[in-house]
């Protein structure tokens, strides 16, 4: 039975979103089909020096397969 799995973070902690999601698969044993992401710029912000920007919205849908009996 094929279920989705989102993910959502900023783009500046990608790691940390990285490792929940590697967490999240050895846990629950899916077998992966694809993994789609986006991206959201956000403006940046209007105080500040000329380096200031704002983090972006990441979000990552995960479609995986998992044996119906599991439930």
């Amino acid at each position: 039975m094929q279920q989705v799995k989102i993910f959502k973070g900023v783009d500046n902690e990608i790691s940390e979103l990285e490792q929940q999601m590697n967490r999240w698969m050895r846990k629950s044993g899916a077998k992966v089909i694809s993994v789609t992401g986006n991206l959201t710029a956000q403006p940046a912000p209007t105080a500040g020096g000329m380096n200031s920007f704002a983090a972006g919205h990441l979000m990552l849908v995960v479609l995986y397969e998992i044996d119906s009996s599991q439930g």
